[in-house]
């Protein structure tokens, strides 16, 4: 490996491991803002969290777009950019929604790290993509270990425990189209077409559930969350810029002990019993993808 390559993957780890380090801050913010007064949150709706969030993301931003100038929205890609801003903005209400109705926030990160399976699935079903057997292995040992976290077969399931699985799916597509640009696009080109586009998207669901303006509190919170959601936004596309997705993926997988040490230093609540069986397994089938791209020589800096 030349040094130019090790530097890229040493600043790809860092901006991976600094952007999740911003996303569970960002989620113990969203439960806050969004959980049932009955169990100390303040009650504000999921689909208006995510607007504002993401419009306070947009506003922080201005000067970052005045920098770069409207020019830098130039690009030969409208499509995928387009589709991956939806992508991510459903991806966005499926998450808020599984926080605001207490699922824990390291379950919901737990489930959310096995959308790397559904792109395997969803490269052989739709891509027609090879998949080799320790892959299908991997994935079956990742959904399994969802399984043991979601615990479809307890008294405490409900549907909203889903939501998370679907931002999961959701996620793996937009980025597996956000790894395609960045092969073409600039990073400062991809935050801003997400930043620009996803606010108009999430008024239009905000508006059909009810919106809602924050006051007090709730805008203290999300006025944070909103300066957090453009920084960790912006350091995940510099990390796939710098290095591959199989090199970044267990700096990408330091998000669930973060969110669970966020989860217990903001709730006092840790995962319990089997619960880290299923939290190992899913763990364990993340870095047995990784040593199986190893094996493949895929393991490449961008």
């Amino acid at each position: 490996m030349n040094t130019a390559s090790k530097s890229n993957i040493i600043a790809g780890a860092s901006y991976m491991v600094a952007a999740g380090a911003a996303f569970a801050v960002i989620n113990v913010i969203t439960q806050t803002v969004t959980g049932s007064p009955d169990y100390g949150g303040l009650g504000f709706k999921p689909t208006s969290d995510a607007f504002w969030q993401y419009f306070i993301a947009l506003i922080v931003s201005l000067p970052f777009i005045w920098k770069n100038g409207l020019g830098a929205l130039k690009t030969d890609y409208p499509v995928q950019h387009i589709i991956r801003v939806v992508l991510s903005a459903l991806g966005v209400q499926a998450f808020v929604f599984g926080l605001a109705h207490g699922v824990q926030i390291w379950q919901v990160i737990a489930l959310v790290m096995t959308s790397p399976f559904f792109i395997l699935l969803g490269a052989k079903l739709f891509l027609g993509e090879n998949v080799e057997p320790r892959r299908w292995f991997a994935a079956a040992l990742g959904f399994a270990g969802a399984m043991v976290v979601l615990q479809p077969w307890s008294t405490g399931f409900n549907v909203w425990s889903l939501a998370p699985v679907a931002a999961a799916i959701l996620w793996g597509a937009a980025s597996l189209i956000t790894k395609q640009l960045t092969g073409h696009e600039k990073s400062e080109t991809i935050t801003m077409w997400l930043l620009l586009l996803l606010s108009p998207l999430n008024a239009v669901l905000s508006g059909l559930a009810g919106f809602e303006v924050p006051t007090g509190k709730v805008l203290a919170y999300l006025l944070a969350g909103g300066a957090l959601q453009f920084a960790a936004q912006y350091f995940l596309t510099k990390a796939y810029s710098k290095a591959d997705a199989s090199v970044l993926q267990p700096f990408d997988d330091l998000r669930l002990p973060f969110n669970i040490i966020a989860g217990f230093l903001a709730f006092h609540y840790l995962p319990e019993g089997n619960l880290w069986v299923g939290i190992a397994m899913i763990i364990a089938a993340s870095f047995f993808l990784l040593w199986s791209e190893k094996q493949k020589g895929n393991l490449v800096a961008a």
